[in-house]
């Protein structure tokens, strides 16, 4: 898995997630099997959260719910885009996760897999903006949520990346 992916922080002092290039690309949609394809690669892994603390799991479930999610079949255009190569940036985006908030399970889906609900944590990206002769011009500054799932075993798993908005501040000079 070839990645081109750095942590950086703004102006602000806030830490991002910087994807220095387009992997999905498309002119109308994204190829969710490519990406789905792509996300298995990260499966049995697991990443720390700097400022909590806690051990993220990616388990077999990740790639179907990423891409296959309401959420995800409801996005278009620059957010499915930005969802589907955030992919790139899994890691990174979960180290600098911050804002860890709690949710009862309140669905009999996840009754089980669920059991002692659900955390979101803010994560921050950019994705690279193209001049017409190639380079980077900028960045696209991006917010998301990450859905956690606290698993009757006692892990904590990434189960989708939702929530994407791109920031209207300033875009990430390259």
């Amino acid at each position: 898995m070839t990645r081109n992916v750095e942590i950086t922080t703004n102006e602000k002092g806030k830490q991002l997630v910087k994807i220095n290039n387009i992997r999905f690309k498309g002119k109308r949609s994204v190829d969710w099997k490519d990406v789905r394809e792509y996300l298995e690669e990260y499966v049995g892994e697991f990443y720390k959260i700097v400022s909590s603390g806690d051990i993220i799991y990616i388990d077999s479930k990740l790639p179907d719910e990423y891409t296959g999610s309401r959420y995800t079949h409801g996005l278009k255009g620059t957010a499915a885009k930005a969802k589907a190569n955030v992919a790139q940036g899994i890691p990174e985006l979960i180290e600098v996760a911050s804002d860890k908030h709690f949710k009862e399970n309140q669905g009999e889906k996840h009754q089980w897999n669920a059991r002692y609900g659900w955390y979101r944590y803010n994560s921050r990206f950019a994705l690279p903006v193209f001049s017409e002769d190639g380079s980077i011009d900028r960045y696209n500054v991006f917010h998301a949520s990450l859905l956690i799932r606290h698993d009757n075993n006692g892990k904590m798993y990434l189960y989708d990346v939702i929530d994407i908005k791109k920031e209207t501040s300033n875009p990430l000079e390259s």
